[in-house]
């Protein structure tokens, strides 16, 4: 641990671990691997990753290989905060790449099932909006949404 950050959150993976943390610093800017532990000795696991610690957009995460007694679930998910639909459809087309799954606003699984949320700033500012005719269009809208479309929430916004 590196020291920063008060509260880490720890991601238990069934034997994969390395694979989805590689996966995951080559999707975000601004990320790496700040530490690994390897598995000493002569057996057939030697210098297999046993745990991991890395940042993604300088946020710090650990990564555990463990087993298959625990699944990631949709109770916990990982909130990415998007400028642009350029972003939001880079994030959504990686993440949900090799057997990742969309679900519906702004939700998706990736390929190891770890839950995102892939969210547009616009849809925020758009939600709390003080008209709420025109924040129930807006959400309204997005229950229609898989992927967030920032043009379509815009056109619901404006009640075109």
């Amino acid at each position: 641990m590196t020291g920063k950050q008060k509260i880490t959150t720890f991601l238990w993976f069934d034997g994969n671990a390395e694979e989805a943390v590689n996966f995951y610093i080559s999707i975000f800017k601004d990320s790496r691997i700040v530490s690994e532990q390897r598995l000493p000795g002569a057996e057939a696991a030697k210098g297999k990753l046993m745990g991991a610690t890395f940042q993604l957009e300088g946020q710090e995460f650990m990564a555990l290989n463990a087993g298959p007694q625990y699944k990631f679930s949709e109770a916990i998910s990982l909130f990415v905060s998007c400028e642009t639909q350029a972003e939001v459809d880079d994030l959504w087309a990686k993440l949900t790449a090799d057997g990742g799954q969309e679900s519906r606003c702004g939700w998706l699984k990736d390929r190891f099932g770890l839950s995102w949320q892939i969210i547009p700033k616009a849809l925020g500012q758009m939600l709390w909006d003080k008209d709420p005719a025109r924040a129930k269009r807006v959400m309204d809208a997005m229950l229609k949404m898989n992927k967030i479309d920032i043009e379509g929430l815009r056109k619901a916004y404006e009640g075109r």
